[in-house]
């Protein structure tokens, strides 16, 4: 049968049901009919949420199944109709964020806007389901004004009446939340209640984690504080709980001191953060907090990729039966899929389909020593030391100090267009032990100052940190410009001085569309995007051969195998082993880009030797899959990272991991974020984590060539 016949929907396919897909691995494609036969148009991710037909099932054990514009035939044999939940009946009383959507607003200085009717513009424009706005009106015995400087910032009650007349100008609902330190009960609990008494004011979240500049109160600080703010605002007015829900930090909020006292829990869900994925983190999230017996209304973290938002959305909207959601936070997402996707999901998810999806376009990576990057001293003596981080490039650090500074750092992209850019900071794994890491940036339209961003190196190493959203004018002086210097306030303390990363953003339009025949183009609207996979090895014909590994190349330990069998290191092989000819012959050969796109690392890990991964463009389109791809072993790595590579480009050579292994390429690919965040990721026996992050390589470059 031809692969460009299709088999379109039966007649008698009955009713569709919303369904959460458990597929058997990371993904699963769709096909245009029920066989493998026919032509491969897309794939369904694992939790991803879709509409199935039941009445439709084959002989064969084929169904249809609809994701917005992608719909065609998957075989059921892979994957696992869950039946979606939606919000779960709940023995607790209502909340205001019952079928809501929110995003959190930290300050002013922050965000690209200039004011709060610019701001609310932005989500409504980005993400129209997002209904409610939660603004930090307090630390404290502190207005907020006191760390704000921008126009929106909360200085007192007509602030927020202002705030309020603007939200519902704009049809959106206003939330305070503030971090209370429970060191003067009386004077912290007044400004809250002053402020929540204005009207239109929801209700109020109370920000409670273990850590310096938080609740400081003990707990035996807690009744008399709750006590207080309930005399003031009634018993009525809802007062939320947001925690740090990881396990280790449960009992240190006092959390049965609590409960007596609020209405729901907020628990910040930073998947990205936590280092782990959407469901390990929703998962225990519930676990943890499940016990706490209030409504939970989880954060989710806005600035993860967008297919995780996505994700993460699904499951705590679908799976666990949060009844809503907010986004931590606006000035750092600068993907809107997840924010923009609606509580109710029970008529289809064809109907939340986005109409623009953000990409990034231009990506600058700019190094310590390397262009872009100056540095100095205030003492006229040498005071930085260096050393080079996990993902293979140097830094420097110093100690900080508390209020003179003696060195400084500069970060300066020559930005090739005005635009929106997501600007990011990269936090080594040592010698980043500040919490008040104060990153300055220059050159925000509307604002003629610098803005300053605290970030908390100690909890986020070895990791990219986004530092926010910004819009940038070439023409302005010091446009593209970040400043760092070593005054944090702390004594005793280590900040790191490493990468800057600037990503312009763009918006294209959504939805999906079958893969055009070759040629294809490379870039459209601004946004790079892959043409097809190839081999990473062979010579440039014989990777555009018929068989997906060239003549003379063969795949010693294929995807999924089971090998060292019956000694320490036995695993499950997470992709391919590639060799050429006799042992010891294919040292030294090149490799080769599979596809176009990022380096994201280049650099050395322990056993696995030198170690390249790349961010591939996304498939196609602009809203196509986003892969990644691994080459371990290699000798001679030829690229860095933050550099573009074309598909096809030579990346590096087949090395021994000096001296380790026989020569070959470990090449393996995944549809997750795994490999950028955890590079040297080994699955071992872990089948459910291989079979969630990693694919079969041949059968992805086959049902994807050029």
């Amino acid at each position: 049968m031809s692969r460009s016949n299709s088999v379109p929907k039966p007649d008698d396919a009955g009713g569709g049901l919303v369904a959460v897909a458990n597929t058997r691995s990371a993904l699963s494609n769709i096909r245009r009919g029920p066989g493998v036969n026919y032509e491969d148009i897309g794939d369904i991710l694992d939790n991803a949420l879709l509409v199935y037909y039941p009445d439709t099932r084959t002989d064969s054990n084929w169904i249809w199944v609809e994701k917005g514009a992608l719909k065609g035939w998957i075989y059921a044999g892979y994957v696992e109709f869950i039946d979606a939940i939606g919000a779960l009946p709940s023995p607790h009383q209502p909340t205001p964020y019952d079928g809501k959507v929110a995003i959190w607003h930290w300050k002013g200085t922050t965000v690209a806007e200039n004011t709060a009717a610019e701001l609310l513009d932005t989500i409504k424009r980005n993400a129209p389901n997002v209904s409610q706005i939660w603004v930090k009106i307090t630390n404290g015995v502190n207005w907020m004004g006191n760390y704000d400087s921008s126009d929106m910032a909360i200085n007192g009650t007509a602030s927020i009446d202002q705030w309020v007349a603007t939200c519902q100008a704009a049809g959106m609902e206003f939330h305070a939340w503030a971090v209370p330190l429970g060191l003067n009960v009386e004077a912290e609990t007044a400004i809250i209640v002053e402020a929540c008494k204005r009207p239109g004011v929801q209700s109020l979240i109370l920000d409670i984690e273990p850590y310096d500049d938080y609740w400081q109160g003990g707990a035996s600080a807690v009744r008399p504080f709750m006590l207080a703010l309930r005399r003031g605002l009634g018993t009525r007015f809802h007062i939320g709980l947001s925690v740090d829900p990881r396990p280790q930090h449960y009992h240190t909020v006092f959390p049965q001191e609590w409960n007596p006292f609020v209405d729901s829990v907020h628990p910040q869900s930073y998947w990205d953060t936590f280092r782990k994925t959407p469901a390990e983190t929703l998962a225990s999230v519930w676990t943890v907090w499940g016990g706490f017996d209030k409504p939970i209304i989880p954060v989710l973290e806005g600035s993860a990729a967008a297919q995780e938002q996505t994700e993460a959305h699904t499951l705590a909207t679908q799976v666990h039966g949060a009844k809503g959601v907010s986004w931590w936070r606006h000035g750092v997402i600068s993907q809107w899929t997840g924010a923009n996707t609606p509580i109710d999901l029970a008529s289809s998810p064809a109907d939340t389909t986005s109409d623009i999806v953000q990409n990034y376009a231009d990506e600058v990576t700019i190094f310590p020593s390397k262009q872009g990057f100056r540095s100095g001293t205030y003492t006229g003596q040498p005071e930085f030391s260096a050393r080079r981080n996990t993902w293979g490039w140097d830094y420097l650090y110093v100690t900080t100090e508390e209020r003179t500074s003696k060195v400084w750092a500069e970060w300066r992209d020559d930005l090739p267009r005005n635009g929106l850019y997501e600007i990011a900071a990269f936090i080594p794994n040592r010698k980043a032990t500040t919490t008040r890491a104060r990153y300055k940036v220059h050159g925000i339209v509307g604002t003629t100052t610098e803005v300053v961003l605290d970030i908390n190196q100690n909890q986020n190493r070895n990791r990219w940190v986004s530092l926010g959203v910004f819009d940038l004018d070439r023409s302005m002086e010091n446009a593209g410009r970040v400043f760092l210097n070593d005054v944090t306030g702390e004594p005793d303390k280590e900040i790191a001085f490493d990468a800057v990363r600037f990503r312009r953003i763009v918006s294209t339009p959504a939805g999906y569309t079958p893969a055009p025949e070759p040629p294809r183009p490379t870039v459209i609207d601004g946004v790079h995007v892959a043409d097809g996979y190839d081999s990473p090895v062979g010579t440039s014909e014989q990777r555009r051969g018929e068989t997906v590994w060239p003549p003379g190349w063969r795949d010693a330990t294929p995807f999924g195998k089971l090998y060292f069998i019956g000694t320490p290191s036995e695993a499950y092989h997470p992709g391919a082993d590639l060799n050429f000819g006799r042992p010891y012959a294919d040292k030294g050969m090149a490799c080769y880009a599979c596809a176009s796109g990022v380096i994201v690392v280049a650099a050395r890990f322990g056993v696995w030797g030198n170690l390249v991964v790349i961010r591939h463009d996304p498939l196609y389109e602009p809203s196509g899959r986003v892969i990644y791809s691994r080459y371990a072993h290699v000798q001679n790595m030829r690229v860095s990272a933050g550099d573009r590579v074309a598909r096809g480009q030579r990346i590096c050579e087949v090395g021994d991991a000096f001296g380790r292994f026989v020569p070959h390429l470990h090449f393996d690919l995944s549809p997750t974020t795994l490999l950028e965040t955890r590079p040297s990721n080994w699955p071992k026996l872990d089948y459910g984590l291989l079979m969630a992050n990693y694919i079969d390589p041949l059968d992805w470059i086959r049902r994807h060539r050029p």
